[in-house]
């Protein structure tokens, strides 16, 4: 069994992407065809998969559609069910979580193990979850990076476990690249998307203290670390993805109302929130201070170091959906919720 030569920046690449309908993978494969690159995406929906990327890539319904003689340079797995979209985390739930991710990696890496060519480079897709979440006054203040010892709760173990099966791809010869993602910033992103609504009819919110950590990176940013990671060498083992400087819940909800010109009036205490969503308040309550010690090392240069600067350039139209805003509130604290979650 062979591997393929090193990938070089000035030649056409094959890229094979999973998850690439989502919000990562849709702009990820833009910028690979922006460049010239081939595409090939696997979808569970075809179809769907069509009417959202157009005509260019080209999409298989499974890794068996893909012929052994296809010469693949580099993998990028971001295949996943979201986290977000359901308030409680039920025992079926959780097994839907891990077998999208865990299960689908583990499938690619035997898929790779029985092929004749392997790429040069596996690009999978963590979360910082990996290294749990902490309350704001029970070690949520620690600065985080890839030195850190994983977490203890739900969400850790199913990104370690994760982690796992996509370091597996060392053994058959592929450097393989973890990229630990913070909250991804985009106007097609789940938390921006969700949000501006609330934030541009003045519905911004405090959640509980506001003082836990949140660790963003803005999607130019997050597409940008894969596009490195395909063929950088010193792009292996695991990456955090998040932006130099973290913020504060409480910062983060004052530079986005500022952004749309709109105060901060509203708080939801924490008590409101874990009575209505259980432990999936967690990931608004639970403070992550990650920083990108690793991606600085190695030499990546982030083009958004701040919020404000981010959150300008994501909502200065063309980028903006100007029709995002319109309809009114159906009771402010449920639709926040609501918004967040789905």
């Amino acid at each position: 069994m062979t591997t393929s030569g090193l990938l070089h920046s000035d030649t056409t690449r094959t890229v094979l992407i999973t998850g690439a309908t989502g919000f990562i993978g849709s702009a990820l494969t833009r910028r690979l065809l922006e460049r010239g690159d081939r595409v090939i995406a696997l979808s569970r929906d075809p179809a769907r998969a069509r009417r959202r990327l157009g005509a260019a890539p080209v999409i298989v319904g499974s890794l068996r559609e893909i012929a052994a003689t296809e010469e693949i340079d580099a993998v990028v797995n971001l295949a996943g069910a979201p986290v977000l979209g359901h308030r409680r985390w039920s025992k079926r739930r959780r097994h839907e979580l891990a077998t999208s991710r865990i299960g689908l990696t583990r499938e690619l890496v035997a898929w790779l193990a029985g092929r004749a060519q392997r790429p040069e480079v596996l690009t999978s897709a963590s979360a910082i979850a990996w290294y749990g979440a902490r309350k704001i006054d029970e070690g949520g203040e620690a600065a985080l990076d890839e030195t850190s010892p994983v977490g203890g709760d739900f969400r850790a173990a199913l990104c370690n476990a994760w982690e796992r099966e996509a370091a597996s791809a060392t053994m058959l010869g592929i450097r393989v690249c973890r990229l630990r993602m913070g909250v991804v910033l985009g106007t097609e992103g789940k938390l921006l998307k969700g949000v501006l609504p609330l934030y541009r009819l003045g519905l911004g919110s405090k959640l509980g203290s506001g003082r836990q950590w949140l660790s963003w990176i803005h999607i130019d940013d997050a597409v940008e670390l894969i596009l490195r990671s395909l063929t950088d060498p010193l792009f292996s083992g695991a990456i955090n993805a998040t932006a130099p400087l973290p913020v504060r819940q409480a910062e983060f909800a004052a530079t986005l109302a500022r952004a749309v010109h709109r105060p901060v009036l509203l708080r939801l205490p924490e008590a409101a929130l874990e009575l209505a969503l259980g432990e999936m308040s967690n990931l608004l309550l639970d403070s992550q201070r990650v920083l990108p010690r690793r991606a600085k090392e190695i030499g990546f240069v982030f083009r958004y170091h701040d919020l404000e600067t981010a959150l300008h350039d994501l909502l200065t139209p063309p980028r903006v959906n100007r029709g995002a805003h319109r309809g009114t509130p159906r009771g402010a604290t449920v639709r926040l919720l609501d918004n967040l979650l789905t």
